[in-house]
């Protein structure tokens, strides 16, 4: 049970009083003091606690005198777009990601619709600190009767207009030739966020959709992470209904899973994949095209953009990584290999909207299921593994450059090597006593090797 404060903002445990109103004041204490009097816009994802920080989060601004819009529920990607859209100068989305439902938390989204950095955060949680409070004010407690009206379908309706008026290379995507298609689309929306606006979006495209845990009541019915071994019932689904794939959406809407017409989930490192791929095809100069990905992403995403004569470069882990580096090299599409694809000329974020309109897109023009386009990819076997690891990272590093003397090494994010063909990568988590390997090949047996291999270096620590 922790308070986890990271480069993704804060998330809390609820139970034992870890995220209560006492850690919620202290961060609206820090905002209000940072950054100037303009409008705040604040939304949720399904969680039922957030309800109650919702409207904690609007007497603790009533208390500062800031202006505020409250959206309800909403995908954090909805969030970003409306700090754009009403020029307000911060966004607060109250989501625990992909959590579990005794979890909450805070994202804080500047004024151009993009999350705090590093720095920012550094800044805020120095200002926390500096401050240390240590009680609520009364005028805060005592205020229970006010009414807080809320912009939730004006926030929808533009975040769905925003994504159906998507550019590439400024010229309009022609959605038409999705909508000539009618497919059918199982949806899973683990009851939060996505549970209203996907199925609009979706029926906009004329699908026909077919809904489980759509309902928006924050029922975490299964573990909300898009995982394949969490959508069993939405692969049934797929079968039962004869869908033409199965859309699996994370808590706050950021992260996109596919499931193939068969019921079999597709690797959450295909949607970005996918997504580039489409995108590539859609654009009148693929060879001018920049694509940012971080350094944890599938080697399917170079593959795939050599086809095309795009380039690619990667970043550490944490979407604002990603999102800084696109700005850096003016990138047009990137994302993360955990189902998040960001499109710049739509926001500036990871979006499940943005991964379906691709795909639906790449289903579309090609005619082909979806696990013919899968099976198009070229072969690659890629494994993530953690071991428990309190040891010194750095002594770890100098133990493992030696074994890889013909692989280029990267100490960008954590510790990486790359080959002609497979790469492996050690990360240390800032949060827990824990080491990540990831390894990916053309083989199962190779990327075992690669794991086996840093396995050996570490038990000999």
């Amino acid at each position: 049970m922790k308070i986890i404060s990271s480069i993704s903002g804060l998330r809390a445990t609820l139970n034992e009083g870890k995220f209560d109103n006492l850690l919620v004041f202290k961060y609206i204490s820090a905002i209000c003091k940072l950054y100037p009097k303009r409008l705040i816009v604040i939304g949720r994802d399904g969680r039922p606690s957030g309800i109650e920080i919702e409207k904690f989060i609007a007497k603790t601004l009533i208390y500062f005198q800031r202006d505020f819009v409250l959206l309800g529920l909403v995908p954090t990607p909805t969030v970003q777009i409306m700090v754009e859209e009403l020029k307000a100068i911060i966004g607060i989305s109250i989501t625990a990601s992909h959590n579990p439902e005794e979890w909450n938390g805070l994202k804080f989204i500047k004024s151009d619709g993009i999350f705090l950095n590093a720095l920012d955060n550094k800044i805020l949680l120095e200002t926390i600190s500096e401050h240390n409070i240590t009680e609520i004010p009364d005028d805060i407690t005592t205020n229970t009767d006010i009414i807080f009206p809320d912009k939730n379908k004006f926030a929808i309706n533009t975040h769905i207009n925003k994504i159906l008026n998507l550019h590439i290379d400024n010229i309009p995507v022609d959605l038409q030739i999705i909508k000539n298609k009618n497919f059918k689309v199982a949806l899973d929306a683990i009851n939060s966020s996505g549970s209203y606006i996907i199925p609009q979006l979706l029926k906009s495209l004329n699908c026909e959709v077919v809904k489980i845990n759509c309902e928006g009541n924050g029922e975490f019915v299964h573990q909300p992470e898009p995982l394949a071994e969490n959508l069993l019932d939405l692969g049934q689904k797929v079968v039962e209904s004869q869908s033409d794939i199965g859309l699996a959406i994370d808590p706050d809407g950021d992260r996109l899973v596919l499931i193939n017409e068969y019921g079999k989930p597709i690797k959450e490192e295909f949607t970005i994949v996918l997504s580039v791929w489409s995108f590539l095809q859609l654009s009148k100069n693929p060879q001018n095209v920049i694509v940012v990905v971080n350094h944890s992403t599938t080697q399917l995403v170079e593959q795939i953009a050599e086809r095309y004569g795009a380039r690619v470069y990667r970043a550490p882990v944490g979407e604002i990584n990603v999102v800084e580096k696109m700005k850096e090299l003016n990138a047009e599409i990137g994302g993360e290999g955990s189902g998040g694809v960001i499109i710049r000329d739509f926001h500036l974020g990871r979006d499940a909207s943005a991964g379906i309109i691709l795909v639906l897109l790449l289903l579309a023009s090609s005619g082909k299921k979806i696990s013919e386009l899968v099976d198009e990819l070229p072969k690659s076997v890629m494994k993530k593994v953690k071991l428990e690891f309190d040891d010194n990272f750095e002594k770890l590093i100098d133990l493992t450059i030696p074994h890889f003397k013909k692989e280029k090494c990267i100490k960008e994010d954590g510790l990486k090597f790359i080959g002609s063909d497979y790469w492996v990568q050690l990360r240390k988590s800032n949060t827990e006593p824990i080491l990540r390997i990831i390894a990916e090949s053309s083989t199962e047996f190779s990327t075992n090797v690669l794991i086996d291999k840093i396995f050996g270096i570490v038990k000999n620590i």
